[in-house]
C-alpha cells in the first residue's frame, strides 16, 4: 500500500533517481490538455429575460434555445443561468456560441427581438460588458439621469414652404470648390439660400425625398437639412467612394473600394466584425451600422461553345437593391443566388438565399404592386437567367415573402436583356437582344409584363428591326420611347444613326390598356437618351456626351391640336413643340414639378464651355449661364404630395381657373419689378441732381469769399472779344458757303 501524504517520508523522496524537467510528457499532454479558447469573444449576455424557479429554469431554456440557434450553434449546457438567493433566477444568462461571429450575428440579430408577449431580448457580447463595465467607468451609487430641456427642432421639409408662395423649386449647384442651393427663379437670376466652400470633396447627392443634402468625405458621408443647413447625421465609413439611399429614407448603404481596416485603438461606429467589409447598411434614424458585406467577385459570364471568352461585368451600382416600402435588401450573387434580407434585423429571409443558377440580373418593382385576385402582402421583383446548354433563357417574377415564382418566361437566342419597370409597377418591359443563327446580326423584342391583370399576361413587341439601345417608360402612365440602331453597339470614331420610336396602347373600352402599338419612328438622328418628365406627358429625346451633336428635342405626347387620321385609335397625339442646342451637353434632369428643364456640361467630363441652360417644358430656352470647373448641378426632390385622388382631380377640374389666378399674379410680380426698376432710377437721378446743386452752391460760395466772377465763363468768353476787337467796337464777320443743290449731265451727240 502507498503511504498517505501525511505519513510520507523523506526517503520516500529521492530526489537524486529523477529530474522532473527531464521527463518528456509532451505525448501525454497532446492527448489529454483541454484546449481552452482564447478570451471571451464566442459569449454573449442575454438579458430580459423573465423570472423563473429552479423548476420552470430547464423549460426556459430550452425555449430560449430554439431563438438562439437561427443565427448559429450552442447548447443547453453552454447556457448559464444564475439564480438569486430567493431561488428564482437573475433574468439574464450567459451563452456560449461556437464562434465568435456566431457571437457577434446573435447581438446583431437578436437585440430587441421579442421573446414573448411581455419580454424582450438585449444581447450583448461579454466583452463590451467586461471593457464598459470595469471598475472605475461605472459609479458603485446610481445617480438619475439628467433630463435636457426640450430643444424644439428644425423643420427637415422646411423647403416645400417657398417663402415667395410662388412653388418654387431649389437646386443645388457644386462649382469649382463651392457647394450653394439656389430657388429657380426662371429668367432672373438665382436666389442664393446657402453656399459653402469645401463643403464636400468628392460630389454631393439629395436624398430620394429631398429632406437630406449628402457631403463625402474621406472620413465618411454628412447628411445635411433644416433651414440652417446644419449637420442632422454622420455615418463615419473611412474612404468612402459611393453613397445610394432606401426609397423612404430609412437606410444608406456606403460602398469604398478600400476593404474597412479597424484599428487597435478601435473605431467610433464600426467593430471588429466590419474589418475587411466594404459595404455598410445604415439606419438613418439611429446613425447605427446595421451589417457590413465584403466585396463579391464579378466572374465573366460563360461563353458559348466556339464564342469568344466575355468580359467580366462592370462594377454594379447598386449592389443592394431595396424593395419599395423598405422591409427587404436584396444582393446579388452573380450566376447563382439572391439575398434577400429582412430589415431592421438584416438577417436573411427564411435562412437561406433563394438559389436561382446563372442568374444575371434583378429589380424591385418601384412600387408596391396589387395583383388581381391577391389579396395577402406581397413585394415583387423580376430576375432574369441566360441560356445554359440546353436549357432556354429564362424571365421570372418572383413574390416575396413567399419566394414564389408568380410568373416566368422561356427564350431563345438571347444574347443581352434588361428589365425596365413602369414606376407604378404596373408593367416591366424585359428588353431582350436575340442574335440570328450565325450571330452575325442582331434585333431586340420587348417582352411586357401586365404585372396588374390577372394571370400576368405578356405582350410581345416583334417589329423592332434593329437593335434598341435605350428604352424609357412615361411615368406614372402606358406610354414609353425606344432609341434603336442598325450599326453594331460600341465604342466607334463617329457615332451611329439612330431612329426615336413612340409607343402607346389602342384605345379600349372601359379602364382597360389596349395593345401596344407603334405611334411614329423618327429616323436619321443623332439622339441617344430619353428624359420623360416626372409627371408625364412631355418628353425631352437628347444627345448627350456626345462632341459632334448636342440637340435637345421637346416633345408633347398629349398635343391638343388636330388628330392625325391614322392615330384616332391610339392613346397619344405627337408633336414636336421645339428644339435647343447646348453644346458639350452632359447631363439633363426635369425639376420635380415637370415646368423646367435643367441641362449642363459637367467638368468632371470636359472642359469646354462647362455650364447650364434651363428651359421650360415647351422648350423655350430661359437661362443660359457659364460657370467655369462646373460640375454638378441636381434639383432637390419633393416628397409624394398629401393630396388624394379626388382632391388631385378636383384641382385638374378647376386648373383653368387657378391658372388665371397665377397668371395674374405673375403679371403683378413683373409689373411690380418694373415699377421697383423705374423708382430706382429716378431716386438715383433725384440723387445726382441734389449732389450736383449742393456743389455748384459751395463751388460760388467759395468764389464769393475769393472774390472771383460769379460766371468765370461769361467773364473769360468778354475778355476774348475785347482782345480780337482792333478799335474796340465788335465786328461783324461774314462767310459765304457755297452748296451744290442740284447737278444734271446730258450727253450730246
Amino acid at each position: 500500500m502507498a503511504p498517505s501524504f501525511d505519513h510520507l517520508r523523506d526517503e520516500d523522496l529521492d530526489e537524486d533517481d529523477f529530474d522532473v524537467d527531464e521527463v518528456d510528457i509532451s505525448d501525454i499532454r497532446e492527448k489529454y490538455e483541454v484546449q481552452l479558447e482564447q478570451g471571451y469573444d464566442a459569449f454573449v449576455v442575454v438579458d430580459g429575460l423573465p423570472e423563473v424557479t429552479e423548476e420552470q429554469k430547464p423549460k426556459l431554456v430550452k425555449f430560449l434555445l430554439k431563438k438562439l440557434n437561427t443565427v448559429g450553434k450552442t447548447r443547453e449546457d453552454l447556457i448559464f443561468m444564475p439564480m438569486g438567493e430567493d431561488g428564482k433566477s437573475m433574468r439574464f444568462a450567459f451563452v456560449e456560441y461556437s464562434s465568435p461571429a456566431e457571437a457577434a450575428a446573435a447581438c446583431r440579430q437578436l437585440d430587441l427581438v421579442p421573446l414573448d408577449k411581455k419580454h424582450t431580448l438585449r444581447v450583448n457580447k461579454l466583452t463590451d460588458v467586461d471593457r464598459y463595465g470595469r471598475e472605475g467607468r461605472i459609479d458603485d451609487e446610481y445617480t438619475p439621469p439628467k433630463i435636457e430641456e426640450f430643444q424644439e427642432k428644425e423643420h427637415l421639409r422646411s423647403f416645400m414652404a417657398d417663402p415667395s408662395g410662388r412653388g418654387r423649386d431649389q437646386f443645388i449647384m457644386f462649382r469649382g470648390e463651392s457647394v450653394g442651393v439656389f430657388w429657380n427663379n426662371e429668367k432672373d437670376t438665382p436666389e442664393n439660400v446657402v453656399d459653402r466652400q469645401h463643403w464636400t470633396e468628392t460630389f454631393v447627392q439629395w436624398s430620394p425625398l429631398g429632406t437630406y443634402l449628402t457631403s463625402v468625405h474621406a472620413q465618411g458621408v454628412q447628411l445635411w437639412g433644416g433651414p440652417s443647413w446644419t449637420r442632422q447625421r454622420r455615418f463615419a465609413h473611412p474612404f468612402v467612394n459611393l453613397v445610394a439611399f432606401s426609397p423612404n429614407e430609412k437606410y444608406i448603404v456606403t460602398w469604398s473600394n478600400r476593404p474597412i481596416s479597424i484599428p487597435e485603438e478601435g473605431h467610433p461606429a464600426l467593430s471588429v466584425e466590419d474589418d475587411g467589409k466594404n459595404y455598410v447598411i445604415w439606419d438613418i434614424e439611429t446613425s447605427k451600422p446595421l451589417r457590413s458585406f465584403a466585396q463579391l467577385d464579378t466572374p465573366a459570364a460563360p461563353a458559348a461553345e466556339g464564342d469568344a471568352p466575355k468580359k467580366a461585368p462592370k462594377f454594379p451600382w447598386p449592389a443592394f437593391k431595396w424593395s419599395a416600402d423598405d422591409k427587404y435588401v436584396a444582393r446579388l450573387n452573380p450566376g447563382q443566388s439572391i439575398s434577400v434580407y429582412e430589415l431592421p434585423r438584416m438577417n436573411l429571409l427564411d435562412k437561406t438565399a433563394i438559389k436561382i443558377e446563372g442568374v444575371v440580373d434583378f429589380d424591385w418593382a418601384p412600387a408596391t404592386v396589387q395583383r388581381d385576385g391577391v389579396k395577402t402582402y406581397e413585394q415583387l421583383f423580376c430576375f432574369w437567367t441566360p441560356e445554359i446548354g440546353s436549357n432556354p433563357a429564362r424571365v421570372g417574377l418572383m413574390s416575396i415573402p413567399s419566394k414564389q415564382t408568380v410568373r416566368s418566361l422561356n427564350l431563345f437566342s438571347v444574347s443581352d436583356a434588361k428589365l425596365h419597370w413602369q414606376s407604378e409597377g404596373a408593367y416591366i418591359c424585359v428588353k431582350v437582344d436575340r442574335h440570328s443563327k450565325s450571330k452575325k446580326s442582331q434585333a431586340t423584342t420587348l417582352e411586357i409584363f401586365r404585372v396588374k391583370e390577372k394571370g400576368v399576361p405578356v405582350e410581345v413587341v416583334d417589329t423592332i428591326k434593329d437593335t434598341v439601345i435605350n428604352f424609357a417608360w412615361e411615368p406614372k402612365g402606358d406610354r414609353f420611347v425606344i432609341i434603336s440602331t442598325t450599326e453594331p453597339v460600341g465604342a466607334t470614331a463617329v457615332p451611329p444613326k439612330t431612329s426615336v420610336a413612340f409607343f402607346c396602347p389602342e384605345k379600349a373600352k372601359g379602364n382597360a390598356v389596349g395593345n401596344f402599338k407603334h405611334l411614329r419612328t423618327l429616323e436619321k438622328k443623332n439622339s441617344n437618351a430619353i428624359y420623360w418628365s416626372p409627371k408625364g406627358r412631355f418628353v425631352v429625346v437628347a444627345t448627350v456626351a456626345n462632341t459632334q451633336s448636342s440637340d435637345l428635342d421637346f416633345y408633347d405626347l398629349d398635343f391638343e391640336g388636330e388628330k392625325p387620321e391614322s392615330d384616332k385609335d391610339l392613346t397619344a397625339n405627337l408633336q414636336l413643340m421645339n428644339t435647343a442646342d447646348h453644346y458639350g451637353v452632359t447631363d439633363v434632369e426635369w425639376d420635380p414639378s415637370g415646368r423646367f428643364v435643367a441641362t449642363w456640361a459637367s467638368a468632371w467630363k470636359h472642359s469646354m464651355e462647362n455650364g447650364y441652360h434651363l428651359y421650360d417644358f415647351k422648350g423655350e430656352q430661359l437661362r443660359e449661364e457659364t460657370i467655369e470647373k462646373f460640375k454638378q448641378f441636381q434639383w432637390r426632390p419633393r416628397p409624394a404630395t398629401l393630396l388624394g385622388k379626388e382632391e388631385q382631380k378636383a384641382i385638374r377640374r378647376n386648373l383653368r381657373e387657378y391658372s388665371r389666378i397665377f397668371e395674374q399674379e405673375d403679371a403683378e410680380r413683373i409689373s411690380s419689378a418694373d415699377v421697383a426698376v423705374v423708382e430706382a432710377r429716378r431716386r438715383l437721378l433725384e440723387e445726382w441732381f441734389a449732389w450736383r446743386e449742393s456743389i455748384v452752391q459751395e463751388v460760388a460760395e467759395e468764389r464769393e469769399i475769393y472774390g472771383l466772377p460769379a460766371d468765370p465763363a461769361a467773364e473769360l468768353i468778354k475778355a476774348k472779344t475785347s482782345e480780337l476787337s482792333t478799335d474796340g467796337e465788335e465786328q461783324v464777320i461774314e462767310e459765304i458757303m457755297e452748296e451744290v443743290l442740284e447737278e444734271t449731265e446730258e450727253i450730246v451727240q
